[in-house]
């Protein structure tokens, strides 16, 4: 029985897990929207908004927090310069997932997850 046990293994490795969740979330915050499936995107979804939190405060300590997760200087600038202020008078719920349907492959649901208020 899964009582009490937080997160999904998405049938990686810890390493592999961790680097897929880095980079949907670099991808995310570059792109302001990314298309993945349904799982993945309900997985990053608390991660991204952790570190859109960690831009909306916007110290020197919460940059380094958010550097441990995003690698790409260019991206971590985007998000505390341009998403953490338009973020500041939300309390919460800066990212969407909208449900595109079955994927033609595999038929895997598929997701976009994307961030609000951004154009």
């Amino acid at each position: 029985m899964r009582h009490n046990v937080m997160g999904r293994k998405l049938g990686r490795s810890t390493k592999h897990r961790k680097a897929l969740f880095r980079n949907l979330a670099t991808e995310l915050f570059r792109h302001n929207k990314i298309k993945t499936t349904e799982a993945k995107a309900k997985a990053i979804q608390p991660i991204a908004e952790r570190l859109i939190t960690l831009a909306r405060r916007g110290d020197l300590h919460a940059r380094r927090q958010a550097a441990r997760e995003i690698y790409d200087p260019a991206v971590l600038q985007k998000l505390f310069d341009e998403i953490g202020p338009l973020m500041e008078d939300r309390s919460g719920g800066y990212t969407r997932i909208y449900k595109l349907g079955p994927r033609q492959g595999d038929a895997a649901d598929m997701a976009q997850l994307e961030l609000v208020g951004v154009e």
